[in-house]
């Protein structure tokens, strides 16, 4: 239930914080993980505030909460979150709930906190928790029928699609937070007019706009999560790249789907936007006139008046050697055939154990217009028609040295805005090396 930390008229007095085109106002305060840049500091939880980040170790260190508020504070201090997240929403509310408090204007705390805070430009930031698993879900029916249709005009959506919440597990050890960069895979690549597959770097490579979805408490071996529980186990979302070797990904994904042309990399936001924090912005979960309704496993009555998230995802490329954003799509999460919630239970129904800090991908997130296409897949009609970039260029693919960035932000009357950040990632040649891989400045 909405309380008093989602308040629209609350502000606070780091300054920043205050702006109307901030992604961080009090009413956010999401988690990440973050040390100085370029030290040998130890990485330790953070909340973000306006352009600040609250550094969640120097605040334990003070003794400043009582309770759980404390305990839950003294979960951060680690290099990852699995500890905080695992305590559960009573946790998560009784520590967000003292934040918020704290750094509200007028707050008695403002003189001690101020000296925990640190710029967010002169940080860098790590995966926020240590991923056990990463499942990635295929939750667009925009997305599907897009891809579909350039395999199987005549049956784009194989017959399972709206009845069950179709995913496939990944790669865990390849997942690495904004500013990852990494060289374009290499792999078999058989083209449609030759006998036998070759093997070199891909050419085909791709983005894919997703929502990330990071697992709060886990669920013992053996016990399956129903619909009534399911929204107790989110911990909360971020913004997520699943790249995709789209022409690796044809030859290699019979008989048993994404293998090396999804392994490779995939890129998450620093910050994770809590499920609390989001609660303002839950959307009407609804299926269209003629499609078959979930199996009652899959049903429940929350999950139909706000089973959905209203996240506005936002896609750019910037080229090689230029500093412009050029925009080529906008959808929204609230366009998913398939709810967090049914994800949830669809992985834990056969017993499966989901663990603090699993990721759960939302899979591709299109929306019902041609703009609103999550893939250059798509956008470019496997390649077909190039996308008109606004610095001049035009794109089928991705070439070596563009950047993808995407940005996600929720608004609704009444409420404060809250963004998500941003998550950037580039591709280096085929064979090169960053040893600084997975972290931003």
């Amino acid at each position: 239930m909405l309380n008093e930390t989602h308040d629209p008229s609350l502000t606070s007095w780091v300054a920043s914080a205050n702006q109307a085109d901030s992604d961080f106002p009090i009413q956010n305060l999401p988690f990440a993980v973050f040390r100085m840049a370029d030290s040998d500091e130890y990485f330790r939880g953070g909340v973000a505030i306006g352009d600040q980040v609250l550094d969640l170790a120097a605040v334990a260190s003070i003794g400043l909460f009582k309770g759980l508020a404390q305990d839950a504070l003294n979960a951060c201090t680690h290099e990852e979150l699995n500890e905080f997240m695992a305590m559960g929403k009573d946790a998560w509310s009784a520590l967000r709930l003292a934040l918020s408090r704290s750094l509200r204007n007028g707050a008695a705390e403002e003189p001690v906190l101020e000296s925990c805070l640190v710029a967010q430009a002169d940080v860098e930031f790590k995966v926020p928790c240590l991923i056990h698993d990463f499942t990635d879900f295929y939750a667009s029916v925009y997305h599907a029928e897009a891809v579909g249709a350039l395999f199987r005009p005549d049956n784009p959506l194989l017959p399972n699609y709206k009845w069950v919440p179709v995913g496939y597990h990944g790669r865990a050890s390849s997942i690495g937070v904004s500013g990852q960069m990494f060289p374009r895979p290499m792999g078999q690549i058989k083209s449609p007019d030759s006998d036998a597959p070759g093997f070199g770097p891909c050419e085909r490579l791709d983005y894919e706009v997703e929502v990330g979805v990071y697992v709060g408490v886990g669920n013992e071996l053996g016990q399956s999560i129903s619909m009534e529980e399911a929204e107790d186990y989110i911990f909360g979302l971020s913004l997520l790249n699943d790249w995709s070797a789209r022409d690796i990904q044809a030859w290699e994904y019979q008989p048993l789907g994404p293998f090396l042309a999804k392994s490779f990399a995939s890129t998450v936001s620093p910050w994770i936007i809590t499920s609390e924090a989001l609660l303002p912005f839950r959307a009407e979960f609804s299926r269209p006139e003629g499609d078959p309704q979930p199996l009652p496993y899959l049903a429940s009555e929350a999950n139909s008046v706000t089973g959905s998230f209203d996240v506005t995802l936002n896609c750019f490329v910037r080229t090689a050697g230029s500093d412009r954003d050029n925009q080529v799509s906008s959808s929204n999460f609230k366009h998913s055939y398939w709810t967090v919630a049914q994800m949830i239970t669809h992985h834990t129904v056969n017993g499966c154990n989901l663990q603090p800090g699993d990721l759960l991908g939302s899979g591709t997130q299109s929306g019902p217009e041609p703009q609103e296409a999550g893939s250059l897949l798509e956008l470019t009609q496997g390649g077909k028609v190039p996308v008109e970039l606004a610095n001049g260029e035009q794109r089928r693919f991705l070439e070596d040295g563009d950047s993808v960035i995407m940005r996600g932000y929720c608004e609704r009357e009444g409420f404060r805005r809250l963004g998500f950040g941003e998550v950037v990632s580039t591709v280096l040649p085929a064979g090169s090396f960053n040893k600084h891989n997975g972290s931003i400045h």
